[in-house]
């Protein structure tokens, strides 16, 4: 169902049955870690022009491994890591787990 770098592929497929009968696979809550429990790689200092997917791949070499983070810094949203008035400050940049 996702791509094995997939925040979402770890994640157990449950099924619902609706009323009719017909079931419905989905993925099961995603809880995010706590990043203290995130060992780090390094931190980087947000530049104009930055964006998540270019610090990932830049850092991590994977620009779809932006999420992991955005889970380092306890960010949801995808521009809430580089929006201009995050400029200067300064991202964990964790190591990437085994199995996620």
């Amino acid at each position: 169902m996702f791509d094995y770098t997939s925040r979402y592929a770890a994640l157990p497929t449950a099924v619902y049955t609706r009323p009719d009968g017909t079931e419905a696979p989905y993925k099961r809550r995603r809880f995010l870690p706590q990043p203290e429990s995130l060992q780090k790689l390094t931190d980087v200092e947000v530049t104009e022009g930055d964006q998540p997917d270019l610090i990932a791949a830049r850092t991590l070499g994977a620009p779809e491994q932006f999420w992991r983070i955005h889970d380092a810094n306890r960010k949801l949203e995808p521009f809430d890591l580089t929006a201009p008035d995050q400029i200067g400050q300064r991202l964990t940049i964790p190591m990437p787990q085994a199995g996620q």
